[in-house]
C-alpha cells in the first residue's frame, strides 16, 4: 500500500465545487505521506505555513489529474471557506445602553 502511494499517489482536495486531485512529485508524495500519517482528512487551517505553501505551489503548477481508475490517495485536504465573524455590537449601541442605564439609576434615586 505504501509503495503504491509513493509511486502513483494523488492528493484529494475537497472544494466547494467538488473534489480535485493533484499529482505531486515523488519528494512531495513522501512529505504528504508524513503529513497525513495519522489522519486521512485534514482541514487546510491545521497545516503549517510550509505545508500550506506546498499545496499552493501544487495548485499554481496546475498538477491536476482526473481519476479514471483507482489511484491511491495520499490524503484528503478540506478547503472550507473561512467562517464569517459574527457582527460585534457597535460602541454607539453600548454607550446608548450605558446612558439608558445611568438615567434609569438617576430616576430611581
Amino acid at each position: 500500500m505504501w509503495m503504491e502511494k509513493l509511486s502513483c499517489g494523488v492528493l484529494r482536495i475537497l472544494t466547494p465545487l467538488g473534489p480535485r486531485y493533484l499529482k505531486p512529485s515523488i519528494s512531495q508524495r513522501v512529505y504528504l505521506l508524513w503529513v497525513f500519517r495519522h489522519f486521512e482528512k485534514l482541514p487546510l487551517q491545521v497545516l503549517s505555513r510550509r505545508q500550506q505553501r506546498l499545496i499552493s505551489n501544487l495548485y499554481a503548477a496546475q498538477r491536476f489529474v482526473s481519476l479514471h481508475g483507482e489511484a491511491p490517495i495520499l490524503g484528503t485536504l478540506e478547503r472550507r471557506p473561512p467562517a464569517e465573524p459574527e457582527a460585534m455590537p457597535s460602541l454607539t449601541h453600548a454607550s446608548d445602553a450605558g446612558a439608558a442605564f445611568a438615567s434609569e439609576l438617576r430616576q430611581r434615586s
